[in-house]
């Protein structure tokens, strides 16, 4: 139980220390991490099928308020632009219906992945939350940053991303 406090803390910390930092993204160079993971229903998400495809992927929690606050807009995005592959990282996965059952309330309507230690270990760790990843079509992460997005700043970086065409196979 301790631990769980701890780990709760913790995180809530380095959430609230996100509205402090800098609004410029941290623009990445490296390859999209290669990852196999299980969404709801079931389903497996392997980023190899998405290869030539803008991947975003945002990571929330439940008690997360910027969270939930950016989940319609993130699913709003997703029914707009169906040629971006959206996924969604829970990671407060403990009680599975429960996040499941708060995700569809909250009008996720794109895949959603359980977080546990080998989605962090495949995914990498995020700082703060809500975190939001973009990778254009050649695997390399154009985008990573903490904090609450939109429709209007996801397209402006999906429409850069999306005019880079994949230059080699190894990216993804």
């Amino acid at each position: 139980m301790k631990s769980k406090f701890v780990r709760f803390a913790a995180v809530a910390a380095l959430t609230l220390s996100a509205a402090s930092l800098s609004s410029a993204a941290v623009t990445q160079s490296g390859p999209a991490p290669q990852f196999t993971l299980n969404a709801r229903g079931g389903k497996t998400v392997n980023l190899a099928q998405y290869k030539g495809q803008v991947v975003m992927i945002n990571f929330w929690a439940t008690w997360c308020v910027p969270c939930i606050q950016e989940i319609p807009e993130i699913a709003a995005f997703h029914r707009e632009r169906p040629d971006v592959v959206v996924l969604g990282v829970a990671l407060d996965a403990e009680d599975v219906p429960k996040t499941k059952q708060f995700a569809a309330k909250a009008g996720h309507e794109y895949p959603l992945v359980l977080s546990d230690d080998a989605v962090e270990r495949q995914l990498g760790a995020v700082r703060a939350l809500p975190t939001t990843r973009i990778f254009d079509p050649a695997g390399k992460m154009v985008y990573d940053k903490p904090g609450r997005v939109d429709r209007k700043l996801l397209e402006s970086y999906i429409k850069p991303a999306a005019r880079r065409a994949p230059t080699s196979s190894a990216a993804l």
